[in-house]
């Protein structure tokens, strides 16, 4: 049988403090932007694992936790990094892409050229578990991974913002030179290298909106 044990986490608070903790957390994270240039400052190691403690409390299908988080910090690792996205990205942007494609990226301003993957002081790459192996070697198989790494991914963005810093989700096609990179087995698959610093001074970011509440929910 499994065990249970009592939900003594779980804080309930007054209306109008529920109320006050919404609206503050909207206004923390209706400032977040993704930022494409960096300062090259230290961000100190401690504040990384803790964003990634809170990323790793995300919910997962059957609690099987399928995410690994590769965090680099490494100036050469991170070079090598780029010189192998960059490859990609060349690519992508040269023949892969398709125009309605190019069309979309082209108001942010992004192309082949990737420098802030050597100027920011971490990487942070995610890779989703398709599968374990038990105690004996038995393939385990891991429910809804997809889905539940992009819920944990989601929350490390969030903590990482709340933490004062600046992130960029950058995700070149394919991936798969990441494994080969950091040394990570065949069942895990790269799903987003996650740039992370400060932003660099008078850094700048497209002029863009974001949707309203009418355009995103649907009350019944």
């Amino acid at each position: 049988m499994p065990e249970f044990l009592p939900l003594d986490t779980f804080h309930e608070y007054p209306p109008d403090e529920m109320a006050s903790r919404a609206a503050a957390f909207y206004a923390t994270a209706q400032r977040r932007r993704s930022v494409r240039d960096f300062s090259n400052r230290q961000v100190p190691k401690s504040i990384i694992e803790d964003c990634l403690r809170a990323a790793g409390t995300a919910p997962s299908g059957a609690n099987q936790q399928p995410w690994r988080f590769v965090a680099v910090s490494d100036p050469a690792v991170r070079h090598q990094i780029r010189v192998e996205a960059e490859r990609e990205e060349r690519a992508f942007y040269d023949r892969r892409a398709p125009a309605d494609w190019l069309q979309a990226l082209a108001p942010l301003g992004t192309d082949a050229e990737k420098p802030f993957l050597d100027i920011a002081p971490w990487l942070i790459v995610i890779f989703v578990k398709s599968h374990s192996l038990s105690g004996d070697g038995q393939r385990v198989k891991h429910y809804y991974a997809q889905e539940s790494v992009g819920i944990a991914t989601g929350m490390l963005i969030s903590a990482l913002h709340c933490s004062g810093l600046a992130t960029l989700t950058h995700t070149p096609s394919p991936m798969g030179f990441l494994n080969d990179l950091l040394g990570r087995p065949a069942n895990e698959r790269p799903f987003l290298n996650l740039v992370v610093g400060y932003p660099a001074d008078n850094v700048t970011v497209p002029a863009i909106r974001r949707k309203t509440l009418e355009e995103i929910a649907t009350f019944i």
